[in-house]
């Protein structure tokens, strides 16, 4: 049963549900999800980490139970950093937080570890399925200029995989898509292509709105990052959990010649699919990394 929500203001007015788990005197750990999910695809990380951890989740913008931006611009990574902050700033003011973020979840927690706020907010990060985007645009770069059959098969590859980001780009139909047909296929999408049953609470209710609203997340983002990377240094350290059977996210873009970004960087790897990881394993190699960078 998920806790009830308390509501943060972000600074540009949107009201977010956060949820917490725990002891509020145990180490905080936020976990932020992805597309097209709300904070209950990670019920089963949470449930675990609540053990010992202060399990801090929320719906990001335009998603679940929080507040919808009216425009565009209102998804650009800088807005999705300044909400996680928002949020450890409302529920963990006195304490540094470890941040893990899944698919889109670790997209835009990227745009906040790189931040210079993040060493006073921060103590570690934890990436799942979700790679910093200026670190893909300068991925896609290196290996477009080398030339090499190697690097050429790497980027068709993750271009193949990433289909969808181009399909996003498109007016109109994407929603459509999602309205008309693929928000009450998508349970079986789930059990089919990911291995995972739909349970409780995920997929949620609000589905088709939030799928539809996300692709905004893609329109605000994608090429206006790729197209212009800036260098982003991590300012705490990173682990890295690679999934081997990811169909979205190439093993090799997943690592995003990070150590060049993450100076204190830890490589895990798991077997599963981009959402079947999500559960005690993950919970496990989050709780002993945050373990690990010692106390908030």
């Amino acid at each position: 049963m998920t806790p009830e929500p308390r509501f943060v203001t972000t600074p540009d007015g949107l009201r977010l549900a956060v949820f917490t788990d725990g002891e509020p005197t145990a180490p905080p750990v936020l976990l932020v999800h992805g597309y097209p999910d709300t904070h209950r695809v990670w019920d089963e990380v949470a449930a675990s980490l609540a053990e010992d951890q202060y399990v801090i989740r929320y719906d990001v913008r335009g998603t679940g139970a929080s507040g919808q931006p009216a425009n565009r611009a209102g998804y650009r990574l800088a807005r999705l950093a300044d909400d996680l902050f928002a949020v450890l700033d409302a529920v963990s003011p006195d304490r540094k937080a470890h941040v893990a973020g899944h698919d889109w979840g670790s997209i835009q927690s990227w745009e906040a570890v790189t931040d210079p706020r993040a060493a006073d907010r921060i103590t570690s990060y934890t990436t799942i399925s979700g790679p910093c985007l200026d670190h893909v645009g300068f991925w896609f770069r290196g290996r477009l200029a080398r030339h090499s059959p190697r690097d050429l098969v790497q980027v068709l590859s993750q271009t193949f995989h990433s289909w969808y980001v181009w399909a996003f780009q498109l007016p109109v139909l994407p929603e459509l898509t999602w309205r008309l047909r693929l928000a009450r296929a998508w349970p079986d999408i789930l059990r089919r292509v990911e291995g995972i049953a739909p349970r409780d609470g995920h997929p949620a209710a609000t589905l088709a709105v939030d799928a539809v609203a996300g692709i905004s997340l893609y329109r605000a983002n994608m090429f206006r990052r790729l197209g212009g990377p800036r260098e982003r240094i991590a300012q705490v350290p990173v682990q890295l959990i690679t999934v081997t059977g990811d169909h979205f996210v190439t093993p090799a873009l997943a690592g995003s010649d990070l150590d060049r970004w993450a100076p204190h960087l830890v490589r895990q790897t798991l077997r599963g699919t981009h959402w079947s990881v999500l559960d005690k394993r993950a919970a496990d190699l989050i709780r002993e990394f945050a373990a690990g960078q010692g106390k908030a």
